[in-house]
């Protein structure tokens, strides 16, 4: 019935008699808006017809298969997900999708593993890869691009919305060889220092917005007679080291531009190159000023990480004051703490001025292992506001998407933890995470044990054991 209208409305226009005899079976109206500009040889029309291209009935947006997708254009089709988030996490990824799975009749099926990068490896090396999966490691993503195992986003993705939307930095991390095969999700940030809210007040103590300001204050704090500044400790069995090497990198990105950072952790320097031994010293200003850490050197090599903020909530008032770490740790608090109330946190202050508010972290994107058009539609949607939208309500989460508007946000801390994010400068990886494990979760874990064992004596010994160990080839 749709075609004998159609034909008969453009039976009138005789310079396109011949183009309704053409027309297709069963050509259908859509619900796109009216084109606003006809082509030359073609009357404007209030109805869309399907064609040999679909432009014409696609809702405006920035994301082309999206748009098709929301058109209906996929409707029927099935899209599979593999990731490692499980149990709640995979509650909440589950329902942020619901919203494009109604929305576009796109099936899309999400299975949570947790042995997953094996599983993972395992399913593309069989040629048995799913269309989608997160992929915490930018490593991880990398060795898949260089085999040839992913489809590479740039050729077809809108490059200018996600630029709009991300900081450089995330694209950079998606990215392998200048080209774009990731789109980040999920975001977590290291950038943090934890201090006790009401003793801070009644103290007269303010966050420091500086690296001066925040060595002043740990100076005025012994001179008060008011304990230790500071929460330190190592401790984590096989991975004791890790809490030094995350103020390392993070003091790194402080004083040197990132450009620094990244030569460090693809070993295009030394891995004791001068710029590293300087952040080193800076460290040393805190990690080892006398009366600066609870517990003294011993304290900070025989405290448990999860135990190293215990003393800030005594009895009798904080043993020390201030406790850099990520937001998971209020998990080890003392029970009946509460996060944003006992304790909350301040960003960890820049030093040099020219290097801007970098943030130090980890996250999630997807990669792309089969290119068919519902898969690029999904892709699409996960780089949109929208499809983080019920996560952040649910609670813990936290999106590196910088259109994310932070009155979505209503839990605590993720609407700090969001904020701090969205006005980083550079975002960048943990670096021992992303060097060659022999490295990053050996000699430079041990190393700084090592260092730390000798009151912050010998770094330049100890780097160069370090630099030394590196993997050739």
């Amino acid at each position: 019935m749709r075609k004998t209208r159609l034909i008969a409305m453009l039976a009138a226009l005789a310079m396109l008699a011949a183009a309704c005899a053409n027309a297709p079976e069963g050509a259908e109206a859509t619900d796109a808006p009216a084109t606003t500009e006809a082509p030359s040889e073609a009357p404007e029309t209030t109805e869309g017809t399907a064609t040999e291209t679909t432009e014409a009935m696609v809702p405006e947006g920035p994301y082309e298969f999206l748009a098709r997708a929301q058109a209906g254009e996929f409707a029927g089709t099935s899209v599979e997900v593999l990731g490692q988030w499980v149990e709640a996490e995979s509650d909440n990824f589950k329902a942020s999708l619901q919203g494009f799975v109604d929305a576009t009749g796109i099936e899309v099926t999400y299975e949570g593993i947790t042995d997953y990068e094996t599983v993972l490896t395992t399913r593309v090396d069989g040629g048995n890869a799913p269309d989608l999966a997160q992929v915490a490691q930018p490593g991880l993503m990398r060795t898949f691009a260089s085999e040839g195992k992913l489809v590479k986003l740039s050729d077809w993705i809108n490059m200018d919305q996600l630029s709009a939307d991300y900081i450089q930095s995330f694209i950079d991390l998606g990215s392998s060889d200048g080209d774009l095969y990731g789109v980040f999700y999920k975001g977590d940030l290291k950038s943090i220092v934890w201090y006790p809210v009401q003793a801070f007040a009644d103290a007269g103590y303010s966050v420091p917005s500086s690296w001066d300001d925040l060595v002043a204050l740990s100076n005025q704090i012994v001179a008060d007679g008011n304990g230790s500044p500071w929460c330190i400790s190592i401790e984590h069995g096989d991975a004791s080291g890790w809490v030094a090497t995350d103020w390392l990198e993070d003091i790194l990105l402080r004083t040197a531009p990132a450009e620094t950072y990244d030569k460090w952790v693809t070993h295009e320097i030394a891995f004791n190159d001068p710029e590293v031994l300087e952040a080193a010293e800076y460290m040393k200003q805190i990690w080892f000023a006398p009366d600066f850490v609870y517990g003294g050197n011993t304290g900070i090599n025989a405290t448990f990480v999860g135990d190293t903020q215990t003393p800030m909530f005594d009895a009798e008032g904080p043993k020390c004051w201030m406790h850099k770490q990520a937001a998971w740790i209020p998990s080890f608090w003392p029970e009946g703490t509460v996060a944003g109330e006992d304790s909350s946190f301040f960003y960890f202050p820049p030093i040099e001025e020219e290097f801007g508010s970098p943030v130090l972290g980890g996250g999630d994107q997807f990669v792309m292992f089969n290119d068919r058009d519902e898969v690029r539609a999904v892709m699409e949607f996960l780089a949109t506001p929208d499809a983080a939208k019920g996560w952040i309500e649910a609670g813990g989460f936290v999106s590196p998407n910088q259109s994310v508007p932070l009155d979505w946000y209503s839990t605590y801390p993720n609407d700090e933890l969001a904020s701090i994010l969205q006005g980083a400068s550079t975002f960048r990886f943990d670096a021992s995470d992303t060097m060659p494990a022999e490295v990053g979760a050996g000699t430079f874990w041990t190393g700084m044990v090592d260092w730390v064992s000798a009151n912050g004596d010998g770094a330049e010994d100890i780097f160069a054991r370090i630099e030394d160990s590196w993997p050739t080839g």
